[in-house]
């Protein structure tokens, strides 16, 4: 029997077979190699291939003789190892095993620490010991799995039994896991199945065994169970786990879910929007490979959509939320009635109803949330775990409905639901203060309508209680001391006396003190909205903020300050892209490496946003933002190294006072501040400081109803003829010159000593939606004169920015030979608005007003398409243009002008850079007006004219008709060219000189709202 081959044959751990066979017979074979087979293991023929060679065993050296003698024994071990393995094997006698444990154990001491045939020792001992844990007659795992280790260590890559030794391991591993249930375990297999599947070929006998139920597969089911861990190290573990789950591969729709998971929960604590993003990608993938039917469908529908509703939350996108809601109610409907999981999927649905609600004020949101949290609560029965989450969620929805509606009876139950809620939570429960400000929040909106103290004293008793159990780092301390601060401002509106406790007084003071520096003026507030745009360039602000601060400034004296939050707050947007395009030309002489980085990444920065602007595709959206963030980052990592060089210490920082200055170069720049705590004036003179001009009998309500009445009037105004008197329109006008402009135009004349000269407006907030150019008293003087109105006395301009204005006239240095382009389109395609019959007639009197000296080319009708206007605009200094103009609410991006075949867009305008533009006449509808949702960025076409070289541009407000528009237009060129043909030269800075007077030109023929939509912007 041959029991053992030169060539060290130690065996890898397996009995797969017994070899018997006589010297006779092996010998009969030569020296020529042959194959042994023997019988079926897992469907899998083992052989093995044997060469026969004569050795002499023993020669003059003692040491090799050792050596063999040695290998004998070891062999002989081995042998009597395995006899009594494959024994243990068939009989399951223990002293079998206990005497193959013995006999490897001799072989690994024959085999030390260095010993070439050490980790064939180590895993023949540890494939014994696992045998015998795996049949519960070992309780040793432990030693196994060290072992196994050890031998994976003499074992390195590209070893030939490296993937051997790794597999050794895992299952080792994953026989401890199962028993003990350690996590450590799992994790470490994880890591190996990850390293040991590339190099198992597939269809092999080896890759059967490592990929199968028993093997990664129970490792990848082990993994998806433990606690989400939203450390780096357990994300890292999560994507490895996916790496093991290819395309088709079952569990890969639930590793997807668990990565998103992890991801959301690093969001959830650190609040990089990367990860948000990547968790609804991760999401929208696992949806997509779970189609109807499927069992975990509803589950990965919710936890997408809970992404979707975070998303929603901190970036304000609806369409995030109305998603959202759509997963939401698949979802629902996934889970039948008698489902357990039911009233989560109600409770979701109902709280995204409720955000939608409170975002657009649809009372049928509000209703149908109220209606889920219903039900919702009949799932969830006196001692269930959930009925106290649910008590809250309904009580929360009937006092938002009650906010809208004024019903009582919806705020009497959304307070015995909060007290309800609260009887049922533990004092020490996380969420237990939120409730607490709730219904403190629901007491004291009962007290406004009843006048009851007890309300009162009850919801500021809750807010202390809430406080006193919050630590003073808690977020949602704050919130509670908002609460305090608000009931205590109501109460003292309503004109009650109120007789509060001494310990409630006094702890009212104690609490409010930091919220009262807001209202009080006090200087901390005006550090806090500093430190806040510090932080504006990384994290563009919306909304009221920068106004607020602008206002702060006010008040605390400080109106340089204010100029400065006040334009940074405004037009952050064409901030961002201006910066973009900032030109470089002096970096390039001091650092020629770091300018071409710098102008690279803004190309990219720019290309980025502009085509991400364009997608539909959500899923395809969310991988483009996060790819755009990550340009940005690399673009501030540039501007930071470029700051770091001398003389660039400012590079692309808000520009200071004495920069912004420079706007009034030829006349002062008033900026209208609407913030909810004043609403002001600041004039920006040519010269010195600012000046302050308070608007006290101007509220934001105030400013809120003239725009409404405003668009009310001009709607009505359009249907009159042309002499009917427009009296809506007079008494409001009337108004803002009275409450707005003449307060204004006071310390103009009397402070400033100015009369008759050019002024730039610069609205922002309430104020951008109101007409201010055209303010008129319509009042006579006791002598009979007329009284003047707000064009009478200076030639109006308005400016998004004063960063934009001193930028245009930067690169009016940059003159080249006039050219002067018409673009007309009356006969827009279909279903692209009505024909504009006036337009041909208008282009013609144009052709015949410009001067002989300007290259004059005009295109229309079947010509002018997107691809001509575009081409007419980049390449012509001077454009007049005529066509139907639209402005898009919700996308101002997508605002444009009606062309032949494809719109004209406003995002089409900014792509354009045309240094060497001057002057643009829009005459087209809603050529100037802004996104109401956030009016200061100032995002419409003749602000994107501006943007891309234009320094002067005519703008309309609202819908122009065309038939009246052409005197306006006659009067304004009569007006701009009244001296070239004597050789003068056109000069675009004399625009808004030419509408003023063009305006009072035609007050007989064109009626007063066709006189005002026209303004002009720029230099």
């Amino acid at each position: 029997m041959a029991s053992y081959e030169l060539g060290r044959m130690l065996g890898g751990g397996e009995v797969i077979g017994e070899l018997e066979m006589s010297w006779d017979e092996l010998l009969d074979h030569g020296d020529h190699p042959f194959d042994l087979f023997f019988p079926a293991v897992r469907d899998v023929q083992p052989s093995i291939t044997l060469k026969v060679a004569a050795v002499h065993a023993c020669d003059d050296q003692n040491s090799a003789l050792f050596d063999f003698l040695v290998d004998c024994e070891i062999a002989r071990d081995i042998d009597v190892g395995y006899a009594r393995l494959a024994k243990y094997v068939r009989s399951r006698r223990v002293p079998d095993l206990n005497d193959a444990v013995k006999h490897f154990e001799l072989v690994l001491n024959q085999c030390p620490v260095g010993h070439q045939d050490r980790a064939t020792a180590l895993t023949n001992l540890a494939w014994v010991l696992l045998k015998g844990y795996i049949r519960n007659d070992l309780q040793d795992i432990d030693t196994a799995t060290s072992l196994f280790r050890d031998a994976l260590g003499l074992r390195p890559q590209h070893h030939p039994d490296h993937s051997l030794s790794l597999y050794n391991l895992t299952e080792a591993l994953t026989w401890r896991h199962s028993r003990k249930r350690t996590a450590g375990d799992v994790r470490e297999a994880a890591q190996l199945y990850h390293e040991l599947l590339p190099l198992c070929t597939e269809g092999t006998y080896f890759r059967s065994i490592t990929a199968g139920k028993k093997g990664v597969d129970y490792v990848i089911d082990e993994c998806s169970d433990l606690p989400t861990d939203a450390s780096d190290e357990g994300i890292c573990l999560r994507r490895v786990v996916l790496e093991l789950c290819p395309l088709g591969h079952r569990l890969r729709p639930r590793t997807l879910d668990e990565l998103a998971r992890a991801v959301k929960a690093r969001f959830d604590q650190y609040g990089s929007i990367d990860d948000l993003d990547t968790s609804i990608q991760l999401g929208r993938e696992t949806v997509s490979l779970c189609p109807s039917g499927h069992a975990d469908r509803d589950s990965y529908l919710n936890n997408l959509a809970h992404s979707l509703m975070s998303r929603f939350k901190h970036q304000g996108n609806t369409n995030d939320l109305d998603e959202a809601i759509t997963l939401y109610e698949e979802a629902l409907h996934l889970c039948s009635v008698g489902d357990e999981s039911r009233d989560c999927s109600l409770d979701n649905l109902g709280g995204a109803l409720v955000d939608r609600f409170n975002e657009r004020g649809d009372i049928d949101d509000m209703t149908r949330a109220i209606s889920l949290y219903r039900e919702a609560l009949t799932l969830c029965p006196p001692g269930h775990l959930r009925r106290d989450t649910t008590l809250n969620n309904l009580a929360l929805a009937l006092q938002n409905r009650y906010d809208k509606s004024q019903v009582s009876k919806d705020l009497n139950e959304a307070i015995d639901q909060y007290r309800e809620s609260l009887r049922l939570k533990r004092l020490d429960h996380p969420e237990r203060h939120k409730t607490l400000l709730n219904l403190s929040s629901a007491l004291c909106s009962r007290f406004m309508q009843t006048q009851k103290t007890e309300d009162v004293e009850e919801a500021i008793t809750i807010c202390q209680e809430s406080v006193v159990a919050l630590s003073s780092l808690h977020p949602d301390r704050f919130y509670m001391i908002l609460l305090i601060y608000r009931v205590q401002w109501r109460t003292s509106d309503s004109h009650q006396d109120i007789q509060l406790k001494g310990s409630q007084n006094a702890s009212l003071a104690h609490l409010i003190g930091p919220l009262a520096a807001e209202q009080h003026g006090h200087g901390s507030a005006l550090e806090a909205y500093s430190t806040f745009f510090e932080l504006l360039d990384a994290h563009l602000t919306t909304r009221s903020l920068p106004v607020d601060a602008a206002s702060c400034a006010i008040r605390n004296g400080n109106l340089r300050h204010a100029v400065e939050f006040a334009e940074q707050g405004r037009g952050q947007l064409w901030s961002l892209a201006s910066r973009l395009r900032t030109p470089v030309d002096d970096l390039e002489s001091a650092n020629p490496a770091l300018a071409h980085t710098y102008l690279e990444l803004s190309k990219l920065v720019s290309n980025a946003a502009q085509s991400s602007a364009t997608i539909s595709d959500r899923a395809t959206a969310d991988r483009a933002a996060t790819g755009y963030r990550r340009l940005t980052r690399q673009w501030d990592a540039a501007v930071a190294e470029i700051r770091d060089v001398p003389t660039f210490s400012r590079f692309l920082l808000p520009p200071l006072y004495a920069d912004l200055q420079a706007a009034a170069r030829q006349g002062p720049v008033i900026i209208l501040i609407a913030s909810q705590f004043s609403r002001s004036a600041i004039i920006v003179p040519t010269s010195g400081d600012p000046h302050h001009v308070p608007l006290p009998s101007v509220t934001l309500a105030d400013l809120t109803n003239l725009k409404d009445r405003f668009a009310r009037a001009i709607r009505q105004a359009s249907a009159l003829g042309p002499k009917v008197p427009r009296n809506d329109l007079i008494v409001l006008l009337r108004t803002v010159w009275d409450e707005i402009m003449l307060p204004i135009v006071n310390v103009l004349r009397h402070d400033l000593k100015l009369k008759y000269c050019r002024i730039w407006l610069c609205p922002t907030a309430a104020f951008t939606s109101i007409p201010l150019h055209a303010a008129h008293p319509f009042r006579t003087n006791p002598d009979g004169s007329k009284e003047p109105c707000l064009e009478d006395l200076y030639i109006c301009s308005y400016t998004p920015t004063l960063s934009a204005l001193v930028r245009s006239r930067q690169i009016m240095k940059r003159r080249v030979t006039p050219s002067f382009m018409t673009i007309g389109q009356g006969q827009p395609g279909a279903g692209k608005g009505k024909a504009l019959l006036a337009v041909d007639s208008e282009l013609e009197l144009v052709h015949k007003l410009v001067p002989a000296t300007a290259r004059h080319t005009t295109i229309s009708g079947d010509a002018a398409t997107r691809a001509g206007a575009l081409e007419a605009l980049q390449q012509s200094t001077w454009v007049h243009l005529a066509c139907h103009g639209k402005q898009d609410p919700k996308q101002p991006y997508n605002s444009h002008f009606v062309m032949r075949d494809e719109d004209l867009t406003l995002l089409d305008i900014m792509e354009r850079d045309t240094p060497h533009a001057e002057f643009a006449f829009l005459s087209a509808c809603h050529t100037a007006v802004g996104d109401e949702d956030t009016p200061d960025e100032v995002i419409h076409l003749a602000a994107g004219l501006q943007f891309s070289g234009f320094k002067s541009v005519i703008g309309t407000l609202w819908q122009v008709d065309d038939s009246v528009a052409k005197h306006v237009v006659k009067a304004f060129y009569e007006n701009m060219f009244p001296d070239l043909k004597d050789g003068g030269v056109m000069d675009c800075t004399k625009a808004a000189w030419a509408l003023n007077r063009a305006t009072h030109a035609v007050k007989t023929k064109v009626p007063l709202e066709q006189r005002m939509v026209f303004i002009h912007i720029g230099v």
